[in-house]
C-alpha cells in the first residue's frame, strides 16, 4: 500500500462518506418535513405504503449521492451536486402530489399503490439525477 494513499485517500474518503451521510440525514429531515403525514410513526404502525415511499426516496437520493462522490473533482464539487441532487430529489414529491391529488391521504390510509408509485418516480428521479451528473 501505497504511503500517498493513506495520506490523500484515506482523508479524502472520510470527508466525502461524512459529508454523505451529513446530506442523507439533511434530505430525510427536509422530506419528511415537507410530507403533510409523518411517515416514521406511520412506519412503526406497519404502515406499508409511508415505508416503501420512503425508502424510494432515500434509495433514490442515495443513487444521486453516490454519482456525486464518484464523479466529483474534490470535496467542494461533491457538495454542490449533493445538494442539487437534494433539490431534484424533493421535486419528485411535488410532481407525485401534481400527478396523485389525494397521494397526502392515500399514504397515511395505506394504499399501496400510492405508496409504490411514490416510491418508484423517487428511485427513478435519482437514477436520472445520477445519470445527468456523470459529465
Amino acid at each position: 500500500m501505497d504511503i500517498q494513499f493513506l495520506a490523500y485517500g484515506v482523508p479524502a474518503f472520510f470527508s466525502h462518506f461524512g459529508a454523505a451521510l451529513l446530506f442523507l440525514f439533511i434530505f430525510i429531515a427536509i422530506y419528511v418535513h415537507i410530507t403533510p403525514y409523518k411517515e416514521i410513526t406511520l412506519i412503526r404502525e406497519g404502515n406499508v405504503a409511508a415505508a416503501v415511499s420512503l425508502s424510494g426516496a432515500v434509495l433514490g437520493y442515495c443513487i444521486a449521492l453516490a454519482s456525486s462522490i464518484a464523479h466529483s473533482v474534490d470535496l467542494p464539487d461533491m457538495l454542490i451536486w449533493s445538494a442539487i441532487a437534494l433539490i431534484i430529489q424533493l421535486l419528485a414529491f411535488f410532481v407525485a402530489r401534481v400527478l396523485l391529488p389525494d397521494l397526502v391521504k392515500d399514504v397515511p390510509n395505506n394504499k399501496l399503490a400510492s405508496g409504490v408509485f411514490l416510491g418508484a418516480l423517487s428511485l427513478g428521479m435519482g437514477i436520472l439525477n445520477a445519470a445527468c451528473q456523470s459529465y
